[in-house]
């Protein structure tokens, strides 16, 4: 009986410890080895200038104003739209798609290409073109569709949609709730779209050097899945089911009393 115990008391040790160093994102060997001052920057990092190129199946919102008179503005503005209210089914419902050909239609203009460029770029090929027609015009794009879903081990998987296109992966986290105490934060697998194939990448967000890899920011359509911590699964189920398990080897004890 006494070895039952102690094996009971060495299967806790061991499905409680879990080093902390699986917790902390970003970590540097050198921090606890370089003294760390305080008010004062430790290390840079240098960002990767990051800038989303419209894609076909975009959702952008394209407005137009300019000092022609309204009966003839045929580009006017419509309602304005409140951006931070906007889900993702409603995206469709104030934007425009933009095609397979990468191209969205305007009346009179007709169609525009817009795949492969960035918002500001859209922008400022429309002010140039709407000039010919229309008094100093003002261009204002957005894409009201940039999102990306967030699965497994955070607080609020599903669905989320950006207010603006640069975002980091670690930002999106955060929008989903951040981690749960199960989170593998040392194998976060992306899917990501990549032409008419899918790109699967791990990531470590516990290494410090993940701020400089080029998978830093979310891209349109990105799915993030959070693996769960194996020793902590464990843990979880093992405390779950103890009483379980000592009443059922409680029985099994007593009946071998009983038989004897």
């Amino acid at each position: 009986m006494k070895i039952f115990k102690l094996l009971i008391l060495f299967g806790l040790f061991c499905f409680s410890c879990v080093s902390n160093r699986q917790y902390q994102i970003l970590q540097k060997n050198d921090v606890n080895k370089r003294r760390i001052h305080s008010d004062s920057v430790f290390r840079s990092y240098s960002l990767s200038n990051f800038e989303y190129k419209i894609q076909p199946n975009d959702i952008l919102s394209i407005t137009f104003e300019s000092l022609t008179e309204k009966d003839f503005d045929f580009l006017s503005t419509k309602a304005p739209v409140n951006f931070n209210a906007v889900n993702v089914g409603g995206a469709l419902l104030i934007g425009d798609v933009v095609d397979n050909k990468g191209e969205i239609p305007f009346p009179v203009l007709g169609k525009v290409k817009v795949a492969g460029q960035t918002i500001f770029e859209i922008q400022d090929n429309l002010q140039q073109i709407g000039s010919k027609y229309l008094e100093s015009p003002t261009v204002k794009v957005r894409l009201v569709n940039y999102r990306a879903n967030l699965l497994g081990q955070v607080n609020k998987e599903g669905a989320i949609v950006f207010n603006n296109n640069r975002v980091t992966i670690l930002e999106a986290i955060g929008l989903a709730g951040g981690f749960t105490e199960l989170a593998d934060k040392s194998s976060v697998k992306l899917l990501r779209q990549n032409g008419d194939k899918v790109d699967v990448i791990y990531l470590n967000l516990l290494d410090e050097d993940f701020v400089n890899s080029p998978y830093y920011y979310v891209y349109q359509n990105d799915v993030v899945i959070v693996p769960a911590l194996r020793q902590r699964s464990y843990q979880k189920y093992f405390y779950q089911n103890l009483s379980v398990l000592l009443s059922t080897i409680s029985i099994v004890l007593l009946v071998l009393n009983y038989t004897k």
